[in-house]
């Protein structure tokens, strides 16, 4: 096996230090995704990820413009920080417009989706800048390295901090928004909040891992855990589980058929999804015939 090769042989050394390395960067964005994703999925907010990760295009466009102009540099530090505080400006655009009356969240989220990216288009030709901006909207977890490793543990512990000092309130308005208002909750500040910490775990592992497993693992691993089980600690604990299994059998099946990392894992979760649907409807079967 390709895999066992990698771990064990001495040739495979340079090889095996970016794929544990990978691995490392992967956890720490499966841990606050997999904590927020069973949030995600039942405040049916699936599109943020894709609204939040295309929204970092027109931060990209102002990060250009700051470039062009000599006050940043780019590719460093600064550049990043630029998009990350558009992203949390534009997921707080979308809840504060978002209302269920009026205008839906995911008529939010499109309307930002589009606006930041025509934005950063509109920047980015002014600018005249040729920096590759692919590698910030479609990282791959496999050129990790240690420093973008250690900023995603940083902000994991962040999220998952945050998560934890407010969990009480935000569990509350997450599955029963009328009653957490009845009972005081604010459920506009828990709406922002809850955008703020998506808004870092998308950016984050839109930057290590790409946008289209960064969607995967705000959605797949809390549909997983609340297929299996209805419990609130079982399922924030399936849904990490999901999103770890996601990660490892997604690298492994990269490193044995030579498939991309990303793909691979967004694959090996949504066919984890499938054996979890699958249980689901036959333990319901065995019940409704018992």
């Amino acid at each position: 096996m390709e895999t066992f090769d990698l771990l064990t042989s001495p040739d495979q050394a340079d090889m095996r230090r970016i794929v544990l390395t990978a691995l490392l960067a992967g956890l720490s964005v499966v841990l606050m995704c997999g904590i927020l994703s069973p949030l995600v999925v039942v405040k049916r907010l699936g599109f943020v990820g894709q609204g939040v990760s295309h929204s970092a295009f027109g931060g990209i466009g102002i990060a250009a413009v700051l470039a062009a102009a000599g006050w940043i540099v780019p590719g460093g530090a600064a550049e990043f920080a630029v998009i990350v505080a558009f992203c949390i400006a534009a997921a707080l655009g979308m809840a504060t417009l978002s209302d269920r009356r009026t205008t839906p969240v995911d008529t939010a989220i499109g309307m930002f989706l589009v606006g930041s990216m025509a934005l950063g288009a509109v920047l980015i030709q002014a600018s005249g800048s040729r920096t590759s901006w692919e590698s910030i909207l479609f990282g791959s977890i496999l050129v990790a390295g240690n420093p973008e490793a250690i900023a995603g543990w940083g902000i994991a512990i962040a999220v998952v901090l945050a998560a934890w000092l407010w969990r009480r309130p935000m569990l509350f308005w997450t599955f029963d928004e009328e009653s957490a208002a009845a009972f005081g909750v604010p459920a506009r500040r828990m709406q922002l909040t809850l955008m703020i910490l998506l808004t870092l775990a998308v950016v984050t592992a839109m930057k290590l891992a790409g946008v289209i497993l960064a969607t995967a693992l705000l959605v797949l691993p809390g549909a997983i855990a609340l297929r299996l089980s209805d419990r609130l600690r079982t399922v924030m604990a399936l849904s990490v589980a999901a999103g770890v299994l996601g990660l490892v059998g997604g690298l492994v099946a990269s490193i044995e058929l030579n498939w991309q990392a990303g793909p691979s894992m967004v694959l090996v979760l949504t066919l984890l999804f499938g054996l979890a649907a699958a249980w689901s409807r036959a333990t319901r079967s065995r019940r409704a015939s018992a």
